[in-house]
C-alpha cells in the first residue's frame, strides 16, 4: 500500500441504476467503502437511471460531460464505476475522460490482493486478476501510461510487469498458477475426506465481510481450548479473512465439532473471484450447519443478510440448516430482541450470547446421539476406553458380568456396539 499512501488518489464514483434497483443506493455506498479500503478519497458521485447501460461508455454522453466537469472541479484523477466494464468501455472512457478508469471488480480484486496471506489465497487472487486482465490489456496499458501506481495497477498480481506480458504469456501464467492451485485444492479435498470419515460435524461461519466471523471463531476457541495460538486473524476491516481456517471445538461432554471461518461476501462479488475461490467455498458446501454472522449494529444489516443468502444460493448452497448470529449487539442502540431457536443475539467481543450459540449448535449437529445403557464384558476393555473417549459417559458401575455404562453416543457408535446394549 506504500504507493497508495504516497500518492493520494481522488475519485469520482459512477453508477447506473438499471430499472430502479431497490439496493442501488446501498451498492454505491458500498463502492465508496471499498474505495476507502484502498486509501482512495471519494470527491464526488454521479448516478444515472437507465433501462440498459450504454454499450460504448456505460453512461450517456450528457452524464459523461458531468463526470468530466466534476473531475476538473474536484481535481480528481480517477473514476470508479459501480459495475464491471467491458474492454471497449474502459478504452472509450479513458480516451474521453483523459484519466484512469477502473471498475468495481478490479477494486475488489485489489483489496483481495492486499489481504491475501496464505499461498492458496495469493494464488486464487492472482488467477482471478489475470483472468480479469486478459481481455482488457490495451485499456489497462494506457491506464498505466497515464498514472503509475495506485489502485488497479500495482497490487500483487496486477502490476506493471504483468501488463508487459503478451496475451500468450499471461495465458501460460494462468495455466502454471492454476496447476499449483490444483495441488493445494487436492490437499484440501483429502483433508475434507479425512474429516468426513471421522464423522465429526462441520459448522461453517458465513456472512457479509466484516460481520465479525473471525471474532466469533476466536471467542469459541478461547472458551474451549487452553491456548491462544489457534486464534485466527481478526480486524475491523473489509475482507480481513480470505483463507479458510478450521478449528476443532471440544465441548465438555466429549462432543466435538469442526468450526470453519470463511471469506466474507459483498454485493456483486466478481465471478472471477467466486471461480478462483471455489475450493474455499467448497468448505461451506460440505458443512452440516451454517452460522450466518450478521453485523446487527449496521443499519444495512438486512441488506447484508440478503446479499449473503443470494451469494450462497449462487454457489449452490441451499439445503444446509442455518442459524443467524446477530453480532455486535453492544454497538447497537435500543432493545435487543429475545434469542429464539435459530436467531441468536450476541456480542462475540464482549462474550455475550456465546453460550446460547453453542446450545443452538448442539441442538442442530448432535441430533443423531442416542442415550442408552451398555454392559461390556471385562475382556472387552478396548470398547470401554473407546466409549470414554468418544461418547458422553454419564455413569459407570462394575457388575458381575462386566462394566455397565449409561451413556450418550453417536448413532454409528451405537450400531457398532449394539451387542452390548441392555436398554435404551
Amino acid at each position: 500500500m506504500k504507493e497508495l499512501i504516497e500518492q493520494q488518489q481522488k475519485a469520482v464514483i459512477v453508477g447506473v441504476n438499471l430499472n430502479h434497483q431497490a439496493d442501488f443506493e446501498y451498492s454505491m455506498e458500498e463502492l465508496a467503502n471499498l474505495a476507502a479500503a484502498c486509501n482512495v478519497e471519494i470527491v464526488g458521485s454521479i448516478i444515472q437511471n437507465l433501462s440498459r447501460v450504454n454499450t460504448s461508455h456505460y453512461i450517456g454522453t450528457g452524464k459523461l460531460e458531468e463526470v468530466r466537469a466534476l473531475m476538473e472541479q474536484q481535481d480528481g484523477n480517477l473514476v470508479i464505476f459501480n459495475d464491471e466494464l467491458s474492454p471497449s468501455q474502459i478504452r472509450n472512457l479513458e480516451a474521453d475522460l483523459d484519466c484512469k478508469v477502473i471498475d468495481r471488480t478490479i477494486l475488489i480484486l485489489d483489496i483481495f490482493g492486499e489481504r491475501a496471506r496464505t499461498r492458496e489465497a495469493q494464488l486464487q487472487v492472482e488467477v482471478a486478476q489475470l483472468q480479469y486482465m486478459l481481455p482488457r490489456l490495451v485499456g489497462l496499458r494506457e491506464s498505466l501510461g497515464r498514472q503509475g501506481g495506485g489502485v488497479g495497477t500495482k497490487n500483487k498480481g496486477a502490476g506493471e510487469k504483468k501488463l508487459e506480458l503478451d496475451r500468450r504469456r499471461i495465458e501460460e501464467k494462468i495455466s502454471i498458477l492454476s496447476k499449483e492451485l490444483e495441488v493445494l485444492v487436492a490437499h484440501r479435498q483429502t483433508q475434507r475426506k479425512k474429516r468426513r470419515k471421522s464423522e465429526v460435524p462441520v459448522v461453517a461461519l458465513v456472512g457479509y465481510t466484516n460481520a465479525g466471523k473471525s471474532t466469533v471463531m476466536n471467542t469459541m476457541v478461547e472458551l474451549f481450548t487452553e491456548t491462544k495460538d489457534k486464534f485466527v486473524f481478526e480486524k475491523d476491516m473489509l475482507f480481513a479473512t480470505l483463507e479458510t481456517s478450521v478449528r476443532n471445538i471440544e465441548l465438555e461432554d466429549n462432543k466435538s465439532f469442526l468450526l470453519t471461518d470463511t471469506v466474507g461476501f459483498v454485493s456483486k462479488l466478481p465471478h472471477h473471484l467466486v471461480k478462483a475461490f471455489r475450493s474455499t467455498l467448497e468448505e461451506v458446501k460440505e458443512a452440516d450447519l451454517l452460522i450466518h454472522v450478521v453485523d446487527f449494529s449496521n443499519p444495512e444489516y438486512e441488506q447484508h443478510i440478503r446479499i449473503t443468502n443470494e451469494t450462497l444460493q449462487a454457489i449452490g448452497i441451499e439445503d444446509i440448516p442455518m442459524i443467524y448470529a446477530y453480532n455486535k449487539i453492544d454497538l447497537r442502540e435500543g432493545d435487543t430482541p429475545s434469542t429464539s431457536e435459530n436467531n441468536i443475539y450476541m456480542s462475540a467481543k464482549k462474550k455475550l450470547g456465546v453460550e446460547e450459540l453453542i446450545q443452538a449448535i448442539r441442538q442442530n449437529v448432535f441430533k443423531d446421539y442416542v442415550r442408552c445403557e451398555m454392559l461390556i464384558p471385562y475382556d472387552q476393555g478396548g470398547a470401554v476406553s473407546y466409549l470414554n473417549q468418544n461418547a458422553t459417559v454419564i455413569t459407570t458401575s462394575y457388575e458381575e458380568e462386566g462394566t455397565k455404562l449409561t451413556l450418550e453416543c453417536r448413532q454409528s457408535d451405537y450400531n457398532k456396539f449394539l451387542s452390548f446394549v441392555v436398554s435404551e
